[in-house]
């Protein structure tokens, strides 16, 4: 048996041993990569340790820090006056502002993650004081920052067309464009009416869940006269939160470093609220998250994503070439980087997008939409900072929800955006 195929072997085992025994799949995922890299692919301890994905577990860990900050001082809540009062009380529209927000900030230039980690636990935070599906509010915000994620001037956009040009294969920004707007204005559609939208439209204003969003120590969240109020803690959050916004998309900074400096600074300040926010960091999920994209680094190095690509590109039909190539680029950025996938499975179906028997505009359009939807995976970036970002939930259940729906979009988006985009050949 090959080493790669022993390595995919191992990671369907880590999968049913951590959901029939309940143990954190992160720690199952560090161990299978410790067994793996040094039995298998005789790798050294300081190759698998390259693996540990150290920028987003200060994401994970610096968001959820300061938004917890947030959250004990009673801004989140005042967040969700003021985003009530946008949408004139009507709560069936909060999850398309979050949806129309994240889109617009990708298409303008911001990362995917930097959007949604900006958004998220405002979004979540609503979500649990109005007793909004926090899988349709979840999922709004990462199919709002995809759908806007591959406009002409966006980063995903820029580097898709660059490798396309690069490759001397014929392209087109807005199709390319369109096709994940479209889709993922399609998918957001369906979500929001079979994860209970409609509902929300009869559902009153004035009934929020006595949840504790903010405020002291006490079991109850702020009354709505205190959460309407400016204090000084909150007004210093929102001046943090703003220059976060301002550092990570103006200035292109990394969002989990501007994020935690945020956080420390008001620490200084007001260290009470930072102690009790300091325990509400999700510290089971940044485990799990940085254990699974640990070993999927081990399986990069190792070849194993290579060589189920290479294994795809010497399938005869074109056509089923095309669809295979979605189908790796979804499984695959279910837990690894959208565009770091796209820059390896783009170059690789050159040979015979050169022949002409597939279309390529139409086939990098599937594979961009394929590799992106599946974002709301728990283990892609999105999709972590979506789980880390819930309130008043049961996480494993959540987590369970997002791992289901994630699966979803890996079976069903390729296919579709198949036979939509790459067999009508019209592109």
């Amino acid at each position: 048996m090959s080493a790669e195929l022993i390595s995919i072997l191992v990671l369907v085992v880590v999968f049913v041993i951590a959901t029939t025994r309940s143990i954190n799949m992160g720690a199952l995922a560090f161990a299978a990569a410790f067994g793996v890299g040094t039995l298998v692919a005789d790798m050294k301890t300081d190759d698998i340790f390259k693996g540990f994905p150290g920028s987003l577990f200060v994401v994970l860990v610096g968001v959820t820090f300061l938004f917890a900050i947030a959250r004990a001082n009673g801004t989140t809540d005042w967040l969700v006056h003021r985003a009530i009062r946008l949408v004139g009380g009507r709560i069936a529209l909060m999850p398309w502002v979050m949806f129309a927000i994240t889109g617009v900030l990708t298409a303008i230039g911001a990362v995917s993650p930097a959007a949604v980690a900006i958004v998220a636990p405002i979004a979540m935070g609503f979500a649990a004081r109005y007793r909004i599906s926090p899988l349709l509010m979840g999922v709004m915000v990462v199919h709002g920052a995809q759908a806007g994620g591959f406009s002409p001037i966006s980063i995903y956009g820029t580097i898709v067309n660059g490798i396309v040009d690069k490759e001397g294969l014929p392209g087109s920004p807005v199709v390319l464009f369109l096709a994940s707007l479209v889709v993922n204005l399609l998918i957001a559609v369906v979500v929001f009416v079979v994860c209970g939208g409609m509902k929300l439209a009869r559902q009153p204003l004035d009934a929020p869940v006595p949840a504790r969003t903010g405020g002291g120590s006490s079991g109850d969240g702020p009354s709505d006269d205190e959460s309407t109020t400016l204090t000084a803690p909150r007004i210093a959050t929102l001046l943090g939160l703003a220059a976060l916004v301002v550092a990570a998309l103006v200035f292109d900074l990394d969002v989990g470093l501007a994020a935690i400096t945020v956080a420390v600074l008001l620490s200084v300040v007001w260290p009470e609220t930072s102690k009790e926010a300091i325990t509400q960091i999700t510290w089971p999920t940044v485990l799990l998250i940085c254990g699974i994209l640990t070993y999927v680094a081990v399986l990069q190095t190792m070849g194993t994503i290579k060589w189920a690509g290479d294994s795809v590109a010497g399938v005869g039909a074109p056509l089923l070439a095309a669809l295979l190539i979605c189908y790796i680029g979804a499984i695959v950025s279910a837990f690894a980087s959208s565009v770091g996938i796209m820059g390896a499975l783009i170059p690789l179906a050159v040979p015979f997008l050169l022949q002409g028997e597939v279309s390529a505009i139409g086939l990098i359009a599937a594979l961009a939409v394929s590799a992106t939807v599946v974002d709301v995976s728990p283990f892609s970036t999105n999709g972590a900072l979506v789980l880390a970002g819930a309130q008043d939930v049961d996480r494993d259940k959540f987590f369970k929800q997002l791992m289901v729906y994630g699966g979803i979009m890996v079976a069903a988006a390729p296919p579709l955006v198949w036979l939509a985009l790459v067999v009508p050949g019209i592109w």
